[in-house]
Order: structure tokens, then C-alpha cells, then sequence
């Protein structure tokens, strides 16, 4: 298999076709509006570009964001192939169109016309334990193979990401999961009119900074309909959706009850000097795909 060919096919699917879920939250959202609202207006004329986008293979958005690959990989993966075959395959997109050039180097001022630079595209490899993703078939053990997700974050929404420190004066936030959800919520609001909304909120509590932010984005690869497999943080994922649905904030700013889309949130350990809550926003515009690669069978893709 060429991963070059396949990661780029990966790209094409990832810019152009918003995954079957988002879709249907848009069109879910736009019913929930007053009809010939703004906001119902807005949210329609979202998922009828969606449609568009997936028929022509034309961007969702014309910033299509920061490319962000997480591998799971069994043990003894060539990662250094991987991550150039990625590279590659941006390189391609690009030259296709389902990329625009949207790389700057930050010291010049100049464009990277194809993509490609240092850290860019975003690789995060994470190696399977021994033992961990086979499976009996046939008699026998097998490795699962290589899965890939990609996540396409624009430039609006990125902006809009947050870290909170807690205790936190200004938001009379302890640490508790009572000063989580106030974080979130100040958070939103500040996103108002500029994070493309209707959004998405990852988040992780705890860690420290670094992994704060990699975990909070993570969690935008979960699909909109599910939830934390912990009780009082799916709790707290439900109760954030809707009491930041009822600030009135609604599509692009403009008024109305959808402000979210979903609320993702994951729990890590911290240092006992530390509380980080760490909010990576997303934009109306869910632009992720996976693919698996067994080791013995055919390409899957994931959504």
C-alpha cells in the first residue's frame, strides 16, 4: 500500500466531507431555531455547504487548519516512514486544492507554499504495550494493524482555546468540577463571535500544560453522540451543553440556542501544586476521519 496515496485520500475525505454525526447535529440545530430566524438561516446555509463541499471535494472552510495525525502503532512501526509519508501526502492535497496554502513561516512572513515544514503536519505516535490490539482468529494471533485519525482545526477556533489555572478568583472557580464548569462556560462566552459557532469543547482536567492541551484535543476525535465512560463527567459534559445553550449566544454570535454542539471531557492525573482545565474549542466545521490498516485484511475507514 502507498500511505502517500492513502493519507492524502485521508485529507480529501477530512476537508471535504463533514462526518455523518456533525452533519446531522447541524440540520438537528437548525430545526431547533425559530423558524427564518438568523441563527436557522445561518445553520442551514452550513449544512448546505456540507453538501456541496462533499459533492465537489472542495474545502468545508477555506481555512483548512492545522493538520494533526494521531497514530496508534503496534510495536517495532517504522514511525519515522510514517510521518514522512504524511508529509507527502499534505504536500499533495496542497497541490490538488483540498489544501490551500495556509502555512506561514512565523520568523519571514513568507507563505510555505507546500505545507510542509518543521511540525508541520502535526504527527502524534503512540505505540501499542506488547499484547495490546491482537486478537484470536483463525487459531492464531494477529496485530490489528496501524489506525490513523486526522483532525483539522482552523485558525478562528484555535484562537478560542483556553487554559484555566485553578483556584481562579476572577471566576470564583475552586478545584472541584463545580469550578470546571465554571471555566467552560467563561470560556464560551469569550468565544462569542469568533469561534465559528456552533462548537465543540474538549477538554482535559488535570495533567500539566503540554498534555492538557494534546488530551483536550484528543477528545474532538470522540463522536458527538457519546459520552464520558465516567458518571460525573458525563454529567458535567451534559449539564455544560446546556447551560451553554441558554446564554443566547447562538450561531456565528448571532443569537439563538445553539451555541454547542457537544461537550467532550476527559479526566488526567496532576501534580498536587497544580489544576490546569484546558479547553481546546472547535468549530462548527467537525473535520475529522480515521482510517485502519491491518495487518491482513482490507483499508478501513473510520468516521
Amino acid at each position: 500500500m502507498d500511505w502517500t496515496d492513502t493519507l492524502a485520500e485521508l485529507i480529501r475525505r477530512t476537508t471535504s466531507d463533514l462526518p455523518a454525526d456533525a452533519e446531522a447535529a447541524l440540520r438537528r440545530a437548525a430545526d431547533a431555531e425559530a423558524p427564518g430566524s438568523q441563527a436557522a438561516l445561518i445553520l442551514r446555509a452550513l449544512a448546505e455547504n456540507t453538501v456541496l463541499a462533499r459533492l465537489q471535494s472542495t474545502p468545508l472552510c477555506q481555512d483548512t487548519g492545522t493538520l494533526t495525525f494521531f497514530w496508534d502503532v503496534p510495536p517495532g512501526t517504522d514511525t519515522a516512514a510514517l510521518e514522512q509519508a504524511a508529509r507527502g501526502a499534505v504536500a499533495l492535497a496542497t497541490r490538488n486544492g483540498w489544501l490551500r496554502r495556509n502555512t506561514i513561516d512565523t520568523l519571514t512572513g513568507r507563505s510555505v507554499d507546500s505545507n510542509v515544514a518543521e511540525g508541520c503536519p502535526v504527527c502524534h505516535f503512540e505505540q501499542r504495550s506488547e499484547g495490546r490490539g491482537k486478537k484470536e482468529e483463525g487459531g492464531r494471533k494477529r496485530e490489528e494493524g496501524i489506525d490513523v485519525w486526522l483532525l483539522q482545526k482552523g485558525g478562528g477556533s484555535e484562537n478560542m482555546s483556553r487554559q484555566f489555572s485553578l483556584p481562579d478568583e476572577t471566576l470564583g472557580a475552586g478545584r472541584d468540577l463545580e469550578g470546571v464548569r465554571r471555566c467552560l462556560l467563561h470560556a464560551v462566552w469569550e468565544a462569542q463571535g469568533f469561534g465559528c459557532a456552533p462548537g465543540v469543547l474538549g477538554v482535559c482536567i488535570g495533567a500539566d500544560r503540554a498534555e492538557g492541551f494534546l488530551a483536550a484535543k484528543r477528545q474532538l476525535l470522540r463522536p458527538l453522540d457519546d459520552t464520558a465512560p465516567e458518571p460525573e463527567l458525563a454529567a458535567l459534559e451534559r449539564r455544560v451543553l446546556e447551560e451553554a445553550n441558554a446564554l443566547g449566544i447562538g450561531p456565528m454570535g448571532m443569537g439563538g440556542v445553539t451555541t454547542l454542539l457537544g461537550v467532550k471531557i476527559a479526566a488526567r492525573t496532576r501534580l498536587p501544586a497544580s489544576y490546569f482545565v484546558t479547553v481546546a474549542y472547535l468549530c462548527w466545521a467537525c473535520r475529522r476521519r480515521g482510517l485502519r490498516v491491518p495487518a491482513d485484511g482490507p483499508l478501513q475507514w473510520l468516521n
